[in-house]
């Protein structure tokens, strides 16, 4: 509804809510069923029938239907009703491929749609007259709603209370440059979407200040909602590496047919019937061609970013994934992730005093007032649930609010005994924050923030020994806060740093612990033997990110340690020359972040940067992988991100990349695994075909064969669990492809030795049977069964009895569901509409040995050594 001309106070009449108390649950319930979700109409979801049409838009499959058509036809016309056989095999073959692919694509989807679920944004509403923190989407209208720099706008709302608000607006109106919003200015009606000033969109981010605003639209009733049609233009896009695949594929394809032509003129020049070679020839295609290979990558991404946030890390795009098992840099944020973000307070030092207050006994009356405006300057909160003491908001701010609770001076009483008439809201460039309170009938300025900067906005108290104790509190790796003030006759007309942060009296430093994780250093060791370079990136002093580095094993003696200033003194090519040189970089600004991105990226490393603010949301794009702050982070910096680690963790970030690693191997397992395969089943006919002018396998035959291999085997195969030494091998390079090292000659050999054997079973049955159908069955029997086999070959690179035979349940279980369906054909009366024959026992032994050479040779290789992990 259209309440932007409205006065306030008529608006939250409309909308029958209540600025200090919120909805009632009741009322939110009634709204709910009214409303609906506060959710956009997402694009349209396939049907499965329109999947099941999908897959027979292959060219391939077209033409093999068509053929089987033929066979039909022709089978009604002869009246023979053993030549049905052949085309209803083909088509119930095909059908069940189609089956499998949707089965697969909705497994793919479901994952996917999870995910979002778990990246969905959340708000912070008021509610029965308390703070809560809700999903977005179940926001309603006459929702009391709390926005801050880095959140995005969950719903459109009318600003009821505002501080220096900026809102960054492109997504609806195309204007680059944030808008600044006022709670207080009116909008006459009929006003563009772009001046209504009064109001803040869904969609949108908040970029400075702070606000409270009620809810006036929520999903499609929104301005964002108006233009979702636009929205259902998106198309799904594949990752980098499935790309490369489908481009691998069409060019296996091009080869494959040129096989499979040979193949067939060969056939007709030694009058084998034409429309069973054309079938043959056709199935061969559709065996050979891996057109399902990007398909099955995206499920293995999907179940691999699904074992990902069992492990407290959220991918939000595919392509992350295959970037993360690269990462050779990780320049990660000191609070919260390298340490445990429980601020405590623990020592003070008031102007007055002559050394160091410990701050958890009671303290004299010049530490309580500098806890007093200290907690008058902060956004904070600490509610007590049960007895516990539930944080909200930042953790520095809510360690200074605790202590000034313990010491007997509430937050809420402070608020309503020395009110809040303006402020500066924290900003990462000046890393100040300032409030302008009414106090004992004086206007006061308090300010808060590091010590350096502060000490430049000073004009009066012992800043000499200001600085010899924020270097002594360093020392002993605490953080530490400066705090200032000064009395002002009255509000300047402009509240902005050039009026409120000068000629501030210096009042004192507050110093709080913030220990490290205990997993930190172990992660930090994990990643040196993997190769991967961890760098600290803090707005702390240099020397308390110093002790936590060298604590942690960031930093060695021989390591540096920057400022933001050091830095900027630098040109990119100093930089470029001396970044390998500097593990830790504090007091640093988000555009130093991202030359530091870029330092690292110009000597070829993948880095990964972690982030939390809004201003951090440059950077975390120009990262080869951004992670954000699930917990701390801002709702931009979480947009821009690729991965968002829901426990804000260092330890995370390096479990992630070893998920990664994982995944990436498992891809060129099954890469691998299909490819060797295909090829072995090209090669079979082909030389077949040219030495002895007959097919060894026929069309329903190799059809049955991709359909029992290609699809359980592959797919247990790409769910293997991450072996234990993928983090002792050194990262990948940026550019090097999935076939390096001898992995494409590999996947040939592979194919070759299975060509050969498959030949070697159809020349002895043929041999010693006497019969065609003796040498098919052969062949039938030890390319299917010897590709089940090969399977366990491909789940590493170390012997299988290192890494346990079975320990893959998932591929046991696929492997016996492929044997039983290959032994069905073989050994049941169905061999007969297979074109199968029951074959004497010594044929059956052989065809044992065959099927096992491949374990024993791949075994051989790698016990000396001649297959390594490429």
């Amino acid at each position: 509804m259209s309440l932007y001309y409205e006065s306030k106070d008529t608006v939250i009449e409309k909308l029958s809510s209540h600025e200090e108390m919120g909805l009632t649950s009741n009322s939110v319930q009634e709204r709910l069923q009214q409303y609906g979700r506060n959710t956009l109409r997402e694009k349209k979801k396939k049907t499965m029938l329109e999947r099941f049409l999908e897959q027979f838009k292959d060219a391939m499959i077209l033409i093999l239907l068509g053929a089987a058509a033929i066979s039909f036809g022709i089978a009604c016309f002869e009246g023979n009703p053993k030549e049905f056989f052949e085309p209803a095999l083909i088509l119930l073959i095909v059908l069940l491929n189609a089956v499998m692919g949707v089965i697969q694509e909705s497994k793919a989807e479901k994952a996917l749609d999870a995910l979002k679920s778990l990246s969905a944004p959340n708000a912070r509403v008021i509610r029965d007259g308390a703070e809560h923190i809700i999903q977005a989407q179940d926001l309603v209208p006459g929702d009391i709603i709390k926005l801050e720099a880095g959140d995005f706008v969950p719903a459109d709302a009318r600003l009821l209370q505002s501080v220096s608000l900026k809102s960054e607006e492109s997504a609806l109106t195309g204007e680059s440059v944030p808008s600044e919003k006022d709670a207080n200015l009116p909008v006459a009606e009929g006003a563009p979407l772009g001046d209504r000033s009064n109001m803040v969109f869904t969609g949108c981010s908040i970029t400075y200040g702070t606000a409270t605003a009620v809810v006036t639209d929520t999903g499609m009733n929104t301005e964002m909602g108006k233009i979702a049609n636009l929205l259902e233009g998106e198309t799904e896009s594949l990752t980098p590496l499935q790309e490369k695949l489908a481009q691998l594929g069409k060019y296996l394809g091009v080869v494959a047919l040129a096989s499979c032509a040979v193949i067939f003129l060969i056939g007709l020049l030694n009058h084998l019937p034409p429309l069973e070679l054309f079938m043959t020839a056709v199935s061969l295609a559709v065996s050979a061609i891996p057109e399902g290979l990007p398909a099955t990558v995206t499920i293995i991404l999907s179940i691999g970013v699904q074992r990902m946030v069992k492990k407290n890390a959220i991918i939000r795009r595919l392509p992350a994934v295959e970037t993360l098992g690269n990462a050779s840099i990780i320049c990660s944020d000191k609070t919260g992730t390298l340490t445990q973000n429980r601020m405590t307070l623990v020592k003070g030092y008031a102007e007055e005093e002559s050394g160091l207050a410990v701050l958890n006994q009671s303290v004299d009356p010049t530490i309580k007032k500098l806890l007093q405006y200290a907690a008058l300057c902060c956004d904070a909160s600490v509610i007590f649930e049960d007895g516990k003491a539930v944080h909200i908001g930042d953790p520095t701010e809510t360690a200074i609010v605790l202590a000034a609770h313990q010491q007997g001076m509430e937050k809420a009483v402070l608020n309503r005994d020395y009110p809040r008439v303006a402020e500066l809201p924290f900003d990462s460039d000046r890393k100040l924050m300032s409030t302008v309170n009414q106090i004992d009938g004086k206007l006061v300025v308090i300010t808060k923030g590091a010590f350096d900067v502060m000490a430049n906005c000073c004009i009066s108290g012992n800043l000499t020994q200001g600085a010899e104790m924020t270097r002594a509190m360093s020392a002993d790796s605490l953080r530490v806060l400066a705090v200032g003030y000064k009395e002002i006759p009255q509000l300047p007309e402009e509240i902005s740093p050039a009026t409120l942060e000068n000629g501030l009296h210096f009042m004192g430093l507050v110093g709080m612990i913030d220990p490290p994780r205990p997993e930190a250093k172990k992660a930090v060791e994990v990643c040196r033997r993997a190769g991967i370079r961890p760098v600290m990136i803090t707005g702390d002093h240099v020397i308390t990110a110093s002790a936590i580095a060298k604590e942690l094993g960031i930093m060695n003696d021989k390591d540096l340690a920057v400022t933001g200033a050091e830095l900027d003194a630098m040109t990119e090519e100093e930089l470029e020359n001396r970044v390998s040189q500097i593990s830790v970089y504090a007091r640093v600004s988000p555009e130093n972040k991202i030359r530091i991105v870029k330092a690292w990226q110009k000597r070829g490393q993948v880095v990964s940067m972690t982030g939390d603010g809004v201003n951090d949301a440059p950077a975390l794009k120009a990262a080869d992988i951004g992670c954000a702050m699930g917990i701390t982070g801002t709702d931009v910096a979480k947009g821009a991100s690729d991965m968002i680690l829901t426990d804000d963790n260092f330890a995370t970030i390096v479990d992630a990349v070893k998920e990664g690693r994982g995944i990436y191997a498992n891809i060129k397992k099954v890469v691998g695994f299909l490819l060797g395969t295909n090829i072995g089943e090209v090669i079979t006919v082909f030389l077949a075909m040219i030495f002895w002018h007959r097919t060894p396998l026929l069309s329903m035959q190799l059809l049955w064969i991709n359909l029992v291999t290609d699809s359980l085997p592959a797919l247990a195969l790409g769910v293997e669990p991450v072996e234990a030494d993928v983090m002792e091998q050194k990262p990948k390079p940026k550019q090097e492809g999935i076939f390096a090292h001898g992995f494409g000659l590999q996947i040939m050999l592979q194919g070759a030795m299975f060509g050969i054997l498959t030949l070697i079973g159809f020349y002895l049955g043929h041999e010693v049977t006497g019969q065609l159908e003796g040498g098919q069955t052969m062949a039938f029997m030890v390319l299917a069964l010897s590709q089940i086999f090969h399977a366990f070959n491909m789940r590493s690179a170390h012997s299988l009895f290192r890494i346990g035979p079975f320990s893959n349940h998932k591929l046991n279980w696929a492997a016996l569901g492929s044997i039983f369906l290959t032994c069905l054909v073989l050994f049941t009366p169905v061999r007969l509409a297979f074109g199968l024959m029951i074959l004497p026992g010594t044929l059956y032994l052989i065809a044992v040995g065959l099927i096992l050479f491949p374990v024993v040779i791949m075994e051989l290789f790698k016990a000396f050594g001649w297959i390594r992990r490429s």
